[in-house]
C-alpha cells in the first residue's frame, strides 16, 4: 500500500464526487471546486482552523500561505479527507464530503516527500491508481503515456526511479496524481526537498502545468515567493484564519495589516497614531519619532479613529538613498529622512543598504543595480545619507 510520511493511503481510487455537467450550481453561478463553510479543527485544546469560510474557483492555483503552525496544511488535510473538521462543512464540486473517505473524493494529494515505489518502474509508479481501481491495461497505458507527456517525461517509462534526478521524481509524483484525472489537486510544499535553482525552475513548470491541464490547484507553502510566483489567488493564514486574500499584486502592494505587509515582502515599519482620514481612504499619521506622513489606509473597510495606533509601511525598493550633502530638495509629496548607512550588501541584481536614523529607526533600501555598476551611488557604511521616498509609498495598515 503507497503511503505518505503521515502513513496515509495517496491513491485516488472510484470518483464518488463529481462535478454536475453544466458545471455551474442551480442559480446559475460558477460553481466553486472546493467550498470550505465556518469550517474548525481542534486538536484537543489547540485550534488549527478557527471559523474558516473559503471559495476556491475552478481553474485557478489558489496557494494557502502561511507561517508553521497556521492551520494550512490541516486545511488542505480536510480537503483531501484525512482529517475531519470539529464545526462547519467542506464541498467538493457542490457536494458535502462530511464522512467521505478520501479515496471517494476527486482529488489527488502531492506531498514533500514523493513516496514512489522504488522496485517498479515510471510508468508502474504513474500507473498505480489506475491499476487499483481496475483500468484495463491498454487504457492504462494509453493515460500513463498522456500524463508523461503532459510532466515532459516521455520515454522514461522504463526507467527505475532511483536513476532519476529529485527533479524528475517530482514529475514523476505529479504524473501520478494527474493521471486519475482529479477535479482538484493538492500540493503540500512538494518542492521542499529540491535546491533553490530546481525549485526556482519547478515553480515556472508547475504554473505551465496548471494552465495547460485547466484544473484546479491548491498549493501549501511558507515560501512567499512561491507563491507569488506561482499562484492566481494567495490566501494568507495565520493562527488559523484567514488574513487576507487575493491576487500577488494585491497582496504586496495593499496588504490590509502589518502581518500580511511583513509576510509577503520585507517592509519598514513605523508605527504612529491616526490624525485625520480624507477622501479616498487617505489618511495622515503622526509616528511615534514625530514624522507627520501621509499614506492610504490599504484595508477599505477599516475606519480608525481619532488617535488609533497604526503603522506605515513603506517597501524597500520604493526609498531612494542619496548622498548626505545632496542639494536637490525634497519635490511636492516627498519625504527625506536623514541617517547614516550602518551596512551594505551586494546581492547582485540589487544592493540593500540599512539605514539608522532618528525619524524612522532602521529604513532599508533596495536599488538595482547598473550593468556592471556594484552599489553605483558612491555611498558605504559609515557615511551620511539622506533616505528619500514619495508619500505614495506609505501604506497605512489597520490592526
Amino acid at each position: 500500500m503507497l503511503r505518505s510520511r503521515e502513513g496515509v493511503h495517496l491513491a485516488t481510487a472510484v470518483v464518488d464526487v463529481s462535478r454536475q455537467a453544466s458545471g455551474r450550481a442551480r442559480d446559475g453561478a460558477p460553481m466553486a471546486d472546493v467550498r470550505i463553510d465556518g469550517v474548525t479543527k481542534e486538536f484537543g485544546p489547540v485550534t488549527a482552523v478557527d471559523e474558516m469560510t473559503l471559495e476556491i474557483a475552478s481553474g485557478e492555483f489558489y496557494s494557502l500561505l502561511g507561517p508553521s503552525g497556521c492551520g494550512k496544511t490541516t486545511t488542505l488535510r480536510m480537503i483531501a479527507g484525512f482529517e475531519q473538521p470539529t464545526r462547519g462543512e467542506i464541498f467538493l464540486a457542490g457536494q458535502p464530503v462530511a464522512g467521505v473517505p478520501p479515496y471517494r473524493r476527486n482529488v489527488n494529494t502531492v506531498f514533500q516527500h514523493y513516496a514512489l515505489f522504488p522496485h517498479m518502474d515510471v510508468a508502474q509508479n504513474v500507473g498505480y491508481g489506475l491499476r487499483q481501481r481496475g483500468t484495463a491495461k491498454a487504457e492504462e497505458a494509453r493515460r500513463v503515456g498522456e500524463a508523461l507527456d503532459l510532466v515532459r517525461l516521455s520515454g522514461y517509462g522504463t526507467r527505475r526511479t532511483w536513476e532519476l534526478s529529485g527533479g524528475q521524481q517530482q514529475r514523476v509524483a505529479l504524473a501520478r496524481a494527474l493521471v486519475n484525472h482529479p477535479t482538484v489537486l493538492l500540493l503540500d510544499e512538494p518542492l521542499g526537498a529540491l535546491d533553490l535553482k530546481l525549485r526556482k525552475e519547478m515553480q515556472l513548470e508547475l504554473k505551465a502545468l496548471q494552465r495547460e491541464v485547466g484544473i484546479t490547484f491548491v498549493y501549501v507553502t511558507h515560501d512567499q515567493e512561491e507563491a507569488l510566483t506561482m499562484s492566481d489567488v494567495i490566501v494568507v493564514m495565520n493562527h488559523g484564519r484567514i488574513q487576507q486574500l487575493g491576487g500577488p499584486t494585491e497582496l504586496y502592494e495593499r496588504p490590509v495589516n502589518l502581518f500580511v505587509s511583513n509576510f509577503i515582502g520585507v517592509s519598514n515599519s513605523m508605527p504612529g497614531r491616526f490624525v485625520e482620514l480624507g477622501p479616498d481612504q487617505v489618511a495622515i499619521v503622526e509616528t511615534d519619532r514625530g514624522l507627520r506622513l501621509r499614506g492610504r489606509v490599504t484595508d477599505p473597510e477599516a475606519r480608525p479613529v481619532l488617535g488609533a495606533t497604526v503603522t506605515v509601511a513603506t517597501r524597500p525598493e520604493r526609498l531612494t538613498v542619496l548622498p548626505g550633502g545632496v542639494s536637490d530638495p525634497a519635490g511636492p509629496g516627498e519625504v527625506d529622512v536623514p541617517g547614516r548607512i550602518h551596512q551594505g550588501t551586494y546581492l547582485g541584481d540589487q544592493t540593500e543598504y540599512r539605514v539608522s536614523t532618528d525619524l524612522a529607526g532602521e529604513l532599508i533600501v533596495r536599488r538595482q543595480n547598473a550593468a556592471g555598476v556594484g552599489s553605483g551611488e558612491g555611498v558605504g557604511p559609515g557615511d551620511p545619507v539622506v533616505v528619500r521616498w514619495h508619500e505614495e509609498a506609505n501604506l497605512i495598515l489597520v490592526g
